[in-house]
């Protein structure tokens, strides 16, 4: 699959496409054309002795600091280095590999002022695979993603760690294998490479794939929980949804009466009993709510993908060009988007594990056995798996606190306000991660609800996923290690994709 990027059309489909055909970019004629224009008023700065922000100036405080002509590149070199100082574990290579392809992108929009070679130098990195080695930690959110964009412009320039063919490497040792020569900064490359929020956006869309899809997913899960309580399809009649007025609230409605069509564990008001408790009955309203959030934070990244978010900018305006100082690469709308997908998310995560709740206690799942054990007393069943819910859903909540509420000054007050967009970003990856292990242990305990039940009597459609995940963990006939069977349907959640 070849990913042809303009600077202007990149969406979240053509990566999680790209990331899934392990694909190679392209760029377009038109692209290289608007990169050229760009570097060219560059050229023309340095050449007029023009007093320009970060290309014959120095940066944040020392923003008025003139800059000797000699000087120009490597000051870009000598802010690469001073800025990678990241902390931390390293980002997942599947970010990283974003993080340049979203660069890229921004380069080519051609307000930024890079020179062919660094577009080619990018394009190379992303299309054989060498993924800088990018810590998750240090950045502010503002005055761009320094420190990891940092770490990444240090690889492509060969002075940083890669990863490459499964080992981490010296980005030097791998150059020299490839018979290709590092990349040298020329005026305000640099600073091209490193003001903007490839970072917070890249984990972001990594993180909004991931959790789009296992959003899908929680409700076959809750399908199966939903037949294994005898549950009331009433509450699902598309009448009561379109009159709320929330297209996604109808959307999951019409998926559950889908999921559970053909089931005769099922039942109608009145049969059993007039109404159900929330966590079955309100699952169109809580779980559409989420896929409303998750449409706003698609069109906030959407826009960002393809956003000239460095500084300074370079406009054509025909008659002038003007090269502008703003603030881009301050990350305040996406700071919000991804604590708005935090919520989303974790939301997920709680009434799942109230649903499982509800299959494990006696006193409320409609006389199985409690906590669905073969020999109750003897044997502990799904007791202390509802516990492992318990503690991740808590954590959850303390994650999903906004980061973008909070700013620290920085550069000496010449930076007093500030994202931390980066932040909500790490912090949704880790709720997602939370709230897959919470479904883990749902469907875990649901399919041994239904099978308790009877599977025969299951929708067709439900019956096709219990068999799927009965090859994944088996019956639970006797106690066991059950962190083990959680940890696999996590990671088989992980691996397949729904998405409507």
């Amino acid at each position: 699959m070849r990913l042809y990027l303009t600077g202007n059309e990149l969406s979240i489909d053509d990566i999680r496409t790209f990331l899934s055909q392990e694909g190679t970019v392209e760029i377009t004629s038109e692209a290289l054309e608007r990169v050229k224009a760009s570097r060219a008023t560059v050229e023309r700065i340095i050449a007029n002795k023009e007093t320009i922000y970060g290309i014959t100036t120095g940066f944040g405080l020392f923003s008025d600091v003139l800059i000797d002509p000699s000087q120009y590149n490597q000051l870009q070199v000598n802010l690469i280095r001073s800025h990678a100082c990241g902390v931390g574990k390293p980002f997942e290579q599947n970010v990283a590999l974003v993080m340049m392809v979203l660069r890229l992108n921004t380069l080519l929009k051609g307000h930024s002022g890079a020179t062919v070679d660094l577009v080619r130098q990018l394009q190379y990195f992303i299309n054989q695979r060498i993924i800088p080695v990018i810590p998750q930690q240090g950045s502010l959110g503002a005055s761009g993603d320094l420190a990891p964009l940092s770490h990444l412009a240090l690889a492509l320039i060969g002075e940083g760690e890669v990863y490459y063919e499964g080992q981490v490497l010296d980005s030097s040792d791998v150059l020299k294998r490839l018979d290709r020569a590092p990349l040298v900064l020329q005026a305000k490359e640099g600073l091209a490479l490193i003001n903007g929020t490839q970072a917070m956006t890249a984990q972001g869309v990594i993180t909004f794939i991931e959790a789009e899809s296992l959003a899908y997913q929680s409700e076959w899960i809750a399908s199966l929980k939903h037949q294994a309580l005898r549950g009331i399809t009433d509450a699902y009649h598309q009448s009561i949804h379109i009159v709320r007025n929330f297209d996604e609230q109808t959307a999951v409605a019409r998926r559950m009466l889908d999921w559970l069509e053909g089931s005769s564990l099922t039942t109608r008001q009145g049969e059993l009993r007039v109404q159900d408790p929330y966590t079955l009955r309100c699952i169109p309203q809580i779980h559409g709510a989420s896929f409303q959030v998750f449409n706003y934070v698609r069109e906030k990244l959407a826009h960002e993908m393809n956003a000239a978010n460095d500084n300074p900018l370079i406009f054509d305006e025909g008659d002038e060009t003007l090269v502008i100082s703003g603030g881009n690469f301050h990350g305040q709308p996406i700071a919000f988007a991804l604590d708005f997908l935090k919520i989303g998310m974790s939301e997920l995560g709680n009434v799942s594990e109230r649903r499982l709740e509800r299959l494990v206690n006696p006193q409320l799942n409609g006389g199985l056995p409690a906590f669905l054990s073969p020999e109750p007393g003897l044997q502990s069943g799904a007791m202390i798996m509802q516990y492992a819910a318990a503690s991740l859903v808590s954590e959850n909540k303390t994650l999903a606190h906004p980061a973008s509420v909070d700013s620290i000054p920085s550069s000496a007050n010449q930076e007093d306000h500030v994202s931390m967009g980066t932040i909500a970003a790490r912090h949704g990856y880790q709720i997602l991660e939370n709230v897959r292990r919470v479904l883990a242990i749902e469907t875990i305990i649901a399919l041994q609800a239904v099978e308790l039940r009877g599977v025969d009597g299951l929708s067709p459609k439900t019956r096709e996923q219990y068999d799927k995940l009965r090859e994944i963990v088996p019956s639970i006939t006797e106690d066991r290690q059950f962190h083990k069977d959680i940890e696999q349907v996590a990671n088989y959640l992980q691996k397949i994709s729904y998405y409507e």
